[in-house]
């Protein structure tokens, strides 16, 4: 039999490139500002681009002492309230305080004259990122405790008082879903690049139908499994990663939208749809509920149809957000223009969600 090399399955996402030239800044005033503003920092330094994500470009810093993490705002023209890295800053620095797995942060600058937009810089947290959900690359036994160390961790984010860890105003009032459907119809309007008629069925249907909110807390706003790095040897989230979305809100927003890997392909990255999640030992979906459930005291997660068309909902005006930005030519990432092709598929499967949901 011949032997045939395989790729590393997260390759392609994984790491770092050398920095887009659209992406680059100038590093003597980087260095300068961090010598005057982070503790410790020593040394030149020597910048690459992480792989992966679409929004905010995010650099690799080396210094001969360690590795830092840069995330900015993209450049160009942008939707109002997009990028704003001075909040992933404070809910960061808020959370750490509490031991909450985040990086460390070192620092945040809040004028656009040392790079060109507003940034923070923070620790780089070693360890692995799982982009294909069904876990290809660990063994059998590790994928079920990895699964419970990402829903766990989420049921701790949830179960902080916001007040009481220094975040009691860091969203507003009001019911949540709401709020979101608002926000992300605005969004998507900003970037229309077409016309889809099942996404103005949703901006309808949606606001319409809103569940009753019952909790409040801090959301993350994107959870899922590459957002999260795990210990090189061991299953447990050591870093939760890409808070731009993040604010206080209803916590089953983030609970039903890592559920959507178990009940929806994602493109470019390998989900649990269709899976056979015995054979792969990974949790499945009704599983995944009760370990949630019992992590944060709740008998039951009802109306998954609605919470499900409105993160497809979601995950469409978001898309649309990139496409827009592939028009407006400051999307970071060579994926954009893929994704800006995902709008009408995923806004038809929203819809099929929402008819289960009772709308007609």
């Amino acid at each position: 039999m011949a032997m045939v090399a395989v790729a590393d399955p997260d390759s392609e996402f994984s790491g770092t490139k050398n920095v887009e030239e659209k992406h680059r800044i100038d590093e003597a005033r980087l260095a300068a500002w961090m010598k005057a503003n982070v503790e410790d920092f020593e040394g030149s330094l020597q910048l690459s681009q992480f792989k992966g994500g679409q929004s905010n470009p995010t650099y690799r810093i080396d210094t001969p002492r360690r590795a830092y993490v840069l995330r900015r705002k993209p450049f160009g023209k942008l939707l109002p309230s997009a990028h704003a890295v001075d909040r992933e800053y404070r809910v960061i620095n808020a959370l750490h305080r509490q031991g909450f797995p985040v990086p460390k942060t070192f620092g945040l600058c809040s004028t656009d004259e040392v790079i060109g937009s507003h940034f923070y810089v923070m620790a780089l947290v070693e360890g692995r990122i799982f982009w294909n959900q069904q876990l290809p690359s660990v063994h059998r036994q590790e994928r079920w405790p990895i699964y419970v160390s990402e829903i766990q961790t989420l049921a701790k984010l949830h179960n902080f008082d916001p007040a009481s860890i220094g975040l009691g105003d860091y969203g507003r009032p009001g019911n949540y879903f709401a709020r979101q459907v608002d926000r992300w119809t605005k969004q998507y309007r900003a970037s229309e690049t077409q016309t889809v008629p099942e996404m103005e069925r949703l901006i309808d249907w949606l606001p319409r139908t809103v569940p009753q909110q019952s909790r409040v807390s801090v959301v993350h706003g994107d959870y899922r499994l590459d957002n999260m790095v795990y210990a090189a040897g061991a299953p447990e989230v050591i870093a939760v990663l890409d808070w731009e979305l993040s604010t206080l809100g209803d916590p089953l927003a983030d609970f039903t939208y890592l559920l959507m890997q178990w009940v929806s392909s994602s493109p470019g990255r390998a989900s649990l749809h269709g899976s056979d999640l015995t054979d792969l030992n990974i949790p499945d979906m009704q599983q995944a509920i009760e370990i949630y459930c019992n992590a944060t005291s709740r008998t039951e997660v009802a109306n998954l149809d609605w919470y499900f068309a409105y993160n497809l909902f979601r995950i469409a005006a978001i898309s649309q957000g990139i496409a827009g930005r592939v028009r407006d030519g400051t999307a970071s990432s060579a994926r954009a223009q893929e994704a800006a092709g995902r709008v009408g598929p995923v806004a038809k499967l929203a819809w099929q969600y929402a008819a289960r949901a009772g709308a007609h």
